[in-house]
């Protein structure tokens, strides 16, 4: 097909002498390729978008750069994303209706998604950023999403590689105006579709109406009510324009301590429990402010906690959960690993890749933020509490838990629609600030480069050993909380057993999809999404799998039966001596190498595999990797 090209060997081999010379450069080729079809793949903007600079004969690579295979086509750059309009993705159209949802395509990147961009010049990889003396024949962006993005530039006409790579570098790097950015656009030129109905229409939760809604769906109207009081932000910025509170809450309340101190309902639970999440009040020194603070504080615990009916348990996420630096730490830890740009570079993490992902910490972040889901869940479902998630600002791991329990909860927020309006509701309405923690507006000062843009800038002001609620020979809570606001605070262990017990008996049930629904969190079974991030298995990104799919699922079922034949000569000979193992598919390992299970066919040797064109150079070993690895022996297939 002309619309592909290949540039020196494949599947990680050497390259072959080249015994041809062609005097047609690839951009003839091209030319001519255009000329016959006379089709050329569309831009899709968005309302409000527009298109800012493009080169043409850019060929993008499919695999990593030593091999060397891509699509030429087009690189744009609008004032919403990067895109790449391949040559033969005419042959995709077909298919468009499947992604009715999608706002962005495979080959698309949104600006705020670039993490990095480098620029390869004389095969020597470089960060790219103000502005060039020269210009680089290839051009590698990292993203925020762990997606890693090749451009051979080396045909492109030099006038366009110097405004494609310029404008990229500008539009990703450069700091920017509140108002420039793309959201203020679109905002403008897109419909106004606030009249639609809210059970086919994402709820955006900026007027009253759309509280109110929300509140009659959880049956949540019963003890919550929805204010206005900070209608044009008037009291907080922090705050929504409209949000619920408790229904006893006085509005003059808000309005004197701004917000902060204020019980913010989150969802009601069928049995009338809600969740709710609240900022902490500053920390005054003076006696009688502090005084002050205790009463109202006094007036909010009598308000939410009404034994027998429901009993108020309060989560602080400040100080006794997860500090921010530390997931911020084990984040870029685990981002290494995923944005690869070569094989070298792979295998070499591929030594000791599962200990390095270990070593990160973050797959047990994610175990300890669903774990906790889970026992705010069997709180709620179970034992009919009100809980009470409580952090300095309420805008970052309140978001993430509370929307975690709604989606465990609730079947509405597992659909399109409801996810999208949770999303609205605790994140944008929530407060969290997108710009400080994703460096939208590219501000920062920091020197490596902005190497940390996905993560946040900013820390907590205060220690992350202590917070605003930590024990009781906390200053604070001696001389503000008094014994009364100290009930509130339960230690996590003590709901343990009773956690274990609603966990199992769970998990023991046939799963009800529209119901309650809830993960596995034990150690083994929080796993990377391996067709995701283990990008270096193009078959394995193809929409159905293609062979590397098909042989993966023979793979399991042939596991299947060899288990059950194991089950079966173990009854029939469980007196009798041990006797030889028979050949198997998969032999026992001290480790499984990164691939699995999409490194099928492993003959008896100690070197990794390329899975993609190195399957056919089987026969040639030697040269499909030069560093030895701890690869388990997958036997004979």
């Amino acid at each position: 097909m002309l619309g592909k090209g290949v540039v020196g060997g494949g599947g990680g081999t050497k390259a072959p002498k080249p015994s041809f010379v062609s005097y047609v450069r690839p951009e003839e080729i091209h030319t001519n390729e255009k000329e016959v079809t006379e089709k050329e793949v569309t831009l899709h903007l968005l309302p409000g978008e527009q298109l800012l600079c493009e080169a043409s004969t850019v060929l993008k690579y499919v695999q990593e750069d030593s091999c060397q295979h891509g699509v030429y086509g087009r690189l744009v750059c609008t004032d919403f994303k990067i895109a790449f309009l391949g040559d033969d993705e005419s042959a995709l159209d077909n298919d468009e209706t499947q992604f009715k949802n999608k706002v962005i395509g495979e080959n698309d990147i949104t600006l705020h998604c670039v993490d990095q961009i480098y620029g390869v010049f004389d095969e020597k990889k470089k960060t790219l950023f103000g502005q060039l003396k020269k210009y680089p024949e290839k051009l590698i962006i990292h993203c925020k999403d762990l997606r890693v993005f090749h451009f051979c530039l080396r045909y492109t006409k030099e006038e366009e590689v110097k405004r494609i790579v310029s404008g990229i570098i500008h539009h990703t790097q450069a700091p920017k105006l509140l108002k420039r950015l793309f959201l203020f656009s679109y905002a403008t030129a897109a419909q106004n579709n606030a009249a639609a109905d809210p059970k086919n229409h994402t709820v955006m939760f900026d007027t009253l109406k759309d509280w109110c809604w929300e509140l009659e769906r959880t049956k949540g109207n019963m003890k919550y009510k929805a204010v206005s009081v900070n209608e044009g932000y008037k009291v907080c910025e922090r705050l929504p324009a409209y949000f619920v509170v408790p229904t006893p809450l006085a509005e003059e309340d808000v309005q004197r301590f701004q917000g902060h101190g204020i019980p913010i309902w989150c969802w009601s639970c069928h049995n009338g429990s809600a969740l709710l999440k609240m900022s902490a009040l500053p920390k005054e020194q003076d006696d009688g402010i502090l005084q002050i603070q205790k009463s109202f504080l006094d007036g909010i615990y009598k308000t939410i906690h009404r034994p027998p009916y429901e009993i108020v348990k309060t989560e602080d996420l400040s100080g006794n959960f997860l500090p921010l630096q530390e997931i911020q730490t084990a984040y870029s830890k685990f981002k290494q690993l995923f944005l690869i740009d070569n094989s070298t570079e792979f295998w070499d993490t591929d030594i000791k890749w599962f200990s390095l992902l270990e070593s990160s910490s973050w797959l047990d972040i994610i175990r300890r933020c669903l774990k906790k889901a889970i026992e705010i869940t069997e709180c709620m479902e179970a034992q009919n509490m009100n809980i009470l998630l409580l952090e300095e600002n309420a805008s970052d791991l309140c978001c993430l838990i509370s929307s975690l329990v709604q989606v465990m909860m609730d079947p509405h927020y597992r659909t399109r629609i409801g996810f999208q309006s949770l999303v609205q509701k605790e994140w944008v309405m929530g407060g969290h600030c997108f710009l400080d923690r994703c460096n939208h507006l590219r501000q920062s000062d920091k020197e490596e480069h902005q190497r940390q843009l996905s993560l946040p800038l900013t820390q907590s002001k205060s220690s992350p050993k202590r917070g605003f609620f930590r024990e009781e020979t906390d200053h604070l809570i001696k001389n503000l909380l008094g014994k009364r606001i100290s009930k509130l605070i339960n230690s996590s262990d003590e709901l343990q057993d009773n956690f274990r017990e609603f966990y199992d008996s769970w998990h023991s049930k046939p799963t009800d999809y529209h119901g309650l629904l809830l993960p596995h969190i034990e150690g083994p079974e929080i796993r990377v999404w391996a067709q995701r991030y283990l990008r270096w298995i193009p078959e394995a990104q193809i929409l159905g799998g293609g062979t590397v799919a098909t042989m993966s699922k023979l793979l399991e079922m042939m596991e299947e039966v060899q288990s059950l034949q194991e089950k079966i000569d173990e009854r029939h000979h469980s007196q009798e001596a041990p006797q030889a193992e028979p050949p198997c598919l998969l032999r026992n390992s001290a480790r499984l190498s990164s691939l699995f299970p999409f490194a099928l066919l492993q003959r008896h040797s100690s070197k990794p595999v390329l899975p993609t064109s190195g399957w056919k150079a089987l026969g040639d070993e030697e040269d499909l990797a030069k560093r030895e690895d701890e690869f388990v022996d997958l036997g004979e297939v």
